[in-house]
């Protein structure tokens, strides 16, 4: 059995419009139960996330940890180049 892996991308923030996580596409309530899922409702969630996350709004304010981080190592490599 392949577990579905989760789409969280370390933002966790909710647009309060939609409902939906800035990151991933998910609502609270499906982040919370995520593991309680099934495979095959987590491939059901997993399908609608990209037109769920095109009727969010805004993008977060603040800068995610693993963009900090991509940013620091692109950083790195220019300054050695």
């Amino acid at each position: 059995m392949s577990e579905v892996p989760s789409p969280c991308i370390l933002v966790c923030s909710i647009d309060l419009k939609s409902g939906y996580c800035f990151g991933c596409g998910r609502t609270r309530d499906e982040i919370a139960y995520w593991m309680g899922y099934t495979d095959a409702e987590r491939d059901e969630i997993m399908a609608g996330l990209p037109a769920r996350l095109e009727t969010v709004e805004r993008k977060p304010r603040r800068i995610t940890r693993r963009r900090r981080m991509a940013q620091r190592r692109a950083d790195e490599l220019t300054a050695r180049s």
